[in-house]
């Protein structure tokens, strides 16, 4: 059978200054009709470079097709016109963008987003157009179509975003699907619908996938064959099962072996310096009660974060984990008073943290500090790093000179692995890594004890992720640092958390060790999340979906609001529900 789609010796150059990046480096591989091709890679390895190439949807300048072929069915995209490629577009072959936010226009209707590929290919009336964009919303998952077809992308959650991308790029059933990292901002249960609804469109309609990702487990779980890409190149090619049992390539290894398994056995941790003047047998952190309610207008009132309780030891980490929306980074923030709480109480080291006054609460964020989750909005673009991390020196006065704060700052660097000359550079020279590494100096440049790491890895690509969880227990080791890490990926929570809580609209449903929640969960919504992982192995994946055909059982189905948190059995507690007497 003729491949739908082939790609041959592609190359693509960007012109900047005067000088030319080649970013996709004589790149070839084929697709054939009904199978999934995963292309895997970090950041900057021309992933997203070669699927837009397909399109045609590179800017024109700076980037330019300097060699290659690209064809579809039988004919060489490379050669047709801009008015040529807008019928093919959307009509043959369909694209799912990696941000739905920044791909959907704000300021149309959902509905009319739909409808208006079906009227351009399809020539369908404005009536039969709407009703055919109602039936792809029900199709997709998206529940009240009627009602939803006329509110617009804001009104919609990141995953009902990304299922209207889908709806838009399936409207005209098209024979070859982009999918550019559709699932990267997504939570995992969301991830897991989307990867399930993409499957289900491609048994329903025959359609040929291109899935461009960094996650591994989701190529396990979703492709056929996976071309491995670095630097512009394919450096390895073979089918799904070839790839990960038996990998030939150094870089295809070490993405396997970037992030550990939610499977594989925990590492022993390295035992943490306690520092002089700290009570072990005491907790560093203790939340009561803690509430954070917003006032929505109207006699709404969101609860954010609804009476919560926990504590930490010195030297622990505390993973906190659950989906978007549920009320983890602003338990982090109210913690650090970055929020005023509406109500409970924050003691550290036995210190109420939320009586304090703000002479107080200066002195007190030089115990107390956060790492922000993303590295690219959390660092100020006009200053260099010097600046930026010496900024803290200055409002603490814990430098007496220049030279001293300069000093200090490359000594931070090189604490978290960089160079000191780079304390000169701009945030805008380094990676999303090094960026995070900037983060994680500036946070412990007023010498903390105890850290909130608010989704530190969620904007990184695996490799990189791996790089910043050693340097974090690493630093936890040398230094003796408490952690409340803050994640949604719960195989990196797993490593590197002593105990795990999980919360579940604005509430803790569960909290155990980290060993014992991950091998016998008992909460419903816990169970969902383990279950929604993909795992790296492809056989794995298979026994997944088959086990998830089984039903819930009836304590799974419980009501969270009729539900209180009860110690089954030492230091794991799970929201159980209420006994509630007949009147």
């Amino acid at each position: 059978m003729d491949p739908i789609l082939k790609v041959n010796n592609l190359r693509v150059s960007f012109m900047s200054r005067d000088e030319e990046f080649e970013a996709v480096r004589g790149v070839s591989f084929e697709v054939r009709k009904g199978e999934t091709l995963g292309i895997v890679g970090e950041s900057g390895s021309g992933k997203s470079v070669t699927a837009r190439s397909i399109m045609r949807l590179l800017p024109s300048p700076p980037s330019f097709m300097k060699e290659g072929e690209i064809l579809f069915l039988g004919k060489n995209l490379a050669d047709k016109t801009e008015k040529e490629m807008e019928s093919i577009r959307g009509r043959d072959i369909g694209m799912i963008f990696q941000d739905p936010m920044t791909s959907l226009n704000p300021t149309i209707r959902i509905g009319k987003q739909i409808a208006e590929s079906l009227r351009k290919h399809q020539k369908l009336s404005k009536k039969e157009a709407k009703k055919e964009a109602i039936e792809l919303l029900k199709l997709v998952g998206i529940r009240n179509s009627e009602t939803r077809y006329n509110q617009y992308p804001h009104e919609f959650s990141g995953g009902m975003r990304q299922r209207v991308m889908i709806a838009i790029a399936l409207a005209c059933r098209p024979t070859l699907l982009i999918a550019d990292e559709p699932t990267t901002a997504l939570d995992v249960t969301i991830q897991a619908q989307i990867l399930n609804l993409m499957k289900h469109m491609q048994e329903q309609f025959g359609t040929s996938i291109i899935l461009i990702t960094h996650d591994l487990g989701v190529v396990a779980g979703m492709c056929d064959r996976v071309a491995v890409m670095k630097n512009g190149e394919i450096v390895e090619s073979g089918t799904t099962e070839e790839i990960f049992e038996n990998p030939k390539h150094p870089y295809t290894l070490k993405l396997l072996h970037a992030l550990p398994r939610l499977n594989e056995k925990k590492k022993p941790k390295r035992t943490p310096l306690i520092l002089p003047g700290t009570d072990s047998s005491k907790p560093l952190l203790d939340v009561r009660s803690l509430k954070q309610y917003f006032d929505l207008g109207k006699g709404n009132v969101l609860k954010a974060v609804d009476n919560i309780s926990f504590h930490i030891k010195p030297g622990e980490t505390l993973g906190l984990v659950g989906e978007s929306g549920s009320g983890k980074s602003t338990t982090g923030r109210a913690v650090l008073r970055l929020n005023e709480p509406t109500g409970g109480e924050v003691l550290y080291q036995g210190i109420p943290v939320n009586r304090l006054s703000q002479g107080e609460m200066k002195v007190m964020r030089r115990h107390m500090q956060m790492i922000f989750q993303d590295p690219y909005a959390s660092l100020n673009p006009r200053f260099k790093v010097l600046d930026i991390i010496g900024q803290a020196l200055d409002i603490h006065k814990l430098a007496d000179s220049k030279d001293a704060r300069k000093k200090r700052v490359e000594e931070l660097l090189d604490m978290v692995g960089l160079e000191p000359s780079h304390a000169l550079r701009y945030p805008h020279e380094f990676s999303g890594g090094q960026r995070q590494r900037i983060g994680i100096a500036r946070a412990l440049a007023v010498e903390p004890k105890f850290l909130v790491c608010d989704e530190p890895l969620s904007a990184l690509d695996v490799s990189i992720q791996s790089q910043v969880i050693t340097l974090l227990e690493d630093l936890q080791h040398r230094l003796g640092l408490t952690y409340l890490f803050i994640a949604h990926d719960l195989s990196m929570v797993k490593h590197i958390s002593d105990r795990v809580a999980v919360m579940y609209a604005g509430k803790i449903v569960e909290l155990a060790e980290s060993e014992e929640l991950y091998s016998n969960p008992q909460h419903a919504y816990t169970k969902s999340l383990l279950s929604a992982i993909p795992i790296p192995d492809p056989k794995i994946e298979a026994k997944k979906k088959r086990t998830l055909m089984e039903e819930q059982t009836d304590e799974d189905k419980y009501h969270l609001h009729q539900s209180e948190l009860v110690e089954i059995s030492k230091g794991h507690w799970v929201a159980m529900p209420k006994v509630v007497a007949n009147v």
